[in-house]
């Protein structure tokens, strides 16, 4: 005969979702679908910098372009996140920028961004608009900048290196090639 403590193991083990044991990701409907906009507090204005400015008026060159320049990156580099998306599942379109290969054909870790060539071409775009990814195992078929939606857990983590520095990070469940809604 189990005693109690026995039989309460036997109920954990066998009779719990493996979703609560943490083996199996939520089905894909329970994910909110959110826009890279939802990323960016309302109240954040970048755009201020330029006020007052005439921008036809300076050269590549003029020192105050560059200091405008180096303003700007500054503001893009230390971009405000929404904290209201912490740790909430969400389902995301965005373009894949390659940061590691587990081999040649097995993508491990990279920056998903919200437009084509974002992260290769310079500047990148702001950290509030890059999210960084770390697969557990390398992934086939993950190609430079395709068009993918990504399901998961997003957080609020900071991460900087070559690429742009990214504010948000996530804990990825499934990725599918990015397809648009068909006309209703």
């Amino acid at each position: 005969m189990l005693n109690r403590k026995a039989l309460a193991a036997l109920v954990l083990l066998f009779f719990i979702p493996a979703a609560a044991q943490g083996g199996e990701s939520p089905p894909l409907s329970q994910y909110l679908e959110i826009q890279w906009e939802q990323l960016v507090p309302a109240s954040w204005h970048p755009e201020k910098i330029f006020e007052g400015l005439n921008l036809d008026e300076l050269a590549d060159g003029d020192p105050r372009a560059v200091k405008i320049l180096e303003t700007l990156i500054t503001e893009w580099n230390n971009a405000p996140v929404n904290p209201e998306i912490q740790d909430k599942l969400i389902k995301l379109p965005g373009f894949v920028a390659p940061l590691d290969w587990e081999d040649e054909a097995s993508l491990r870790e990279f920056l998903l961004v919200p437009y084509f060539g974002a992260c290769i071409h310079v500047p990148p775009p702001p950290a509030n608009q890059i999210v960084y990814i770390k697969l557990d195992k390398g992934r086939d078929g993950l190609e430079s900048m395709a068009a993918i939606w990504v399901y998961g857990k997003i957080f609020l983590e900071r991460h900087t290196g070559g690429m742009g520095t990214a504010s948000y990070a996530m804990r990825v469940d499934h990725i599918e090639p990015y397809t648009e809604p068909l006309p209703q």
